[in-house]
């Protein structure tokens, strides 16, 4: 059936002037569209950081979001430029939305200026003339544009989109500081309120974790505050959180804030949303902030209790992760990093500089087979303190064995490993217990595992010149 495409721009663009939303002006685009052309119709207009669904005619799927640059949709609205795409097949790019479309359109919606706000998407199951629909989109695309921009733009991102957008950004931060730092951001942005703090609990109290980007003046304030208050302060807050669950706190005149919010309060903080994070013990507590005078919104509140969960969750997984680390990278007994740990810094080992200081307890055997395995478990932890004592900061002392030791030094001439070496039999010798140490320092082109023989060999040396002694191995 021949189309008039005169007529399909006309009915199209006639209801556009009576929108009065830019999502209504999309809708009435998609249906008019579609009474013409047994297409797969859809509008997608740019949303923070993705192209958003605004739109669409019936289909086995549609997207809601794609990622910028992603799929023909993505890379029409990148480039500003249409595509017309005969065979879909042979389109590395096409986003498969069900199994019988063949070719598609795509055109970008474009404010009057020329800046692309969206896309305009057609798909085909059947034969058709792409030529004119094309030029038939992209007619109706720059009347939509239009209709678009007077109406103020693309929708505005929902605080739940918001909310989504963020959650990704925590699940994705590396570090606890990082992952503060972007639940922080999260939480002014998502309760549109002025300020946000974080204040997690750990082994030496409460703490504020590090503001995000520049913080504004009432956060400022707020954390200049609460850090005068110290920890007391910040603990009651915990407390009460975690005590009373979420609460909503307003700062109205002939209305005094109780004890633990009164630095908010002093600060300028008149709208306080407070919601715990984590559990009661070694959790925390989210504290939103404004100056402004805001009637409760269980909707600010709720969201900021799905934020505080996955902050928690993220964080929780981070410490988990790096427990894990530590445990596969440390003796249990000593708390001494051992072989994996070891073989890894040896790698990095700088020839005639890097000395590798083999030490072997002497007489451990004994120990273990008169006094039993649990005296040698005390000995060995009781010198591997003493050994980290007499080490100097940035040396690191590992666990490679039942009795072995490798220290690894940083030196400028061999002497110097001497001279280490044999503060280490001297503090040893404290402890009431002798060892004997090898010294070796890498050459060039030695692989660290013939360094580390050179050292055992100079050890075994040691043991047999009479033990307690410092040997090292020719260069």
């Amino acid at each position: 059936m021949r189309v008039d495409h005169n007529r399909v721009i006309r009915d199209v663009t006639v209801r556009l002037p009576m929108a009065s939303t830019a999502a209504e002006a999309c809708q009435w685009t998609v249906t008019a569209l579609a009474r013409y052309a047994p297409a797969t119709i859809t509008v997608l207009l740019q949303v923070a950081d993705r192209l958003r669904c605004v739109a669409a005619t019936g289909a086995w799927q549609v997207f809601s979001t794609v990622p910028p640059k992603t799929g023909i949709v993505g890379r029409v609205y990148a480039s500003g430029a249409g595509a017309t795409v005969p065979d879909v097949a042979e389109d590395p790019d096409y986003l498969p939305v069900r199994p019988d479309v063949t070719s598609e359109v795509c055109v970008p919606v474009l404010d009057p200026a020329g800046r692309p706000l969206g896309v305009l998407d057609l798909q085909w199951s059947g034969p058709v003339e792409l030529g004119p629909w094309r030029e038939t989109a992209e007619r109706v695309a720059a009347h939509l544009g239009a209709r678009i921009m007077a109406l103020g733009g693309p929708p505005a991102e929902s605080r739940s989109e918001k909310l989504l957008r963020h959650a990704a950004a925590l699940t994705a931060a590396p570090t606890a500081a990082d992952l503060s730092t972007a639940a922080i951001r999260a939480a002014r942005e998502v309760s549109t309120l002025g300020a946000a703090v974080l204040v997690l609990a750990d082994g030496s109290g409460p703490r504020l974790s590090e503001p995000a980007d520049s913080p504004g003046e009432l956060e400022s304030r707020i954390r200049a505050a609460l850090t005068e208050a110290g920890g007391p302060a910040l603990g009651l807050m915990i407390s009460r959180a975690h005590r009373h669950g979420a609460g909503y706190t307003l700062g109205e005149a002939g209305h005094p804030p109780t004890e633990e919010y009164r630095p908010l309060a002093d600060a300028g903080g008149r709208t306080l949303v407070a919601v715990p994070v984590g559990p009661p013990e070694g959790g925390g507590v989210l504290l939103v902030a404004d100056e402004r005078l805001l009637r409760p919104d269980p909707t600010t509140v709720n969201l900021m209790e799905l934020l505080a969960g996955q902050a928690w969750t993220c964080l929780d997984r981070l410490s988990t992760l790096a427990r894990l680390r530590e445990q596969a990278s440390s003796d249990p007994l000593t708390g001494l990093r051992h072989t994996g740990a070891f073989e890894q810094r040896i790698a990095r080992a700088t020839p005639g500089r890097t000395a590798l200081l083999a030490i072997d307890v002497d007489g451990f055997k004994t120990v273990n087979d008169t006094y039993g395995h649990q005296a040698g478990d005390r000995l060995l932890v009781g010198l591997a303190r003493a050994l980290e004592a007499a080490l100097r900061q940035g040396d690191e002392l590992y666990r490679t064995g039942g009795d072995e030791f490798v220290a690894v030094i940083e030196v400028n001439r061999p002497e110097e490993a001497v001279r280490i070496a044999e503060r280490l039999t001297e503090a040893a010798r404290r402890t009431g217990r002798t060892i004997s140490v090898g010294i070796a320092l890498p050459r060039s082109g030695e692989l660290p595992k013939q360094t580390l023989q050179r050292a055992d060999q100079a050890l075994y040396a040691a043991k047999r010149q009479g033990r307690d002694a410092v040997r090292l191995s020719a260069a």
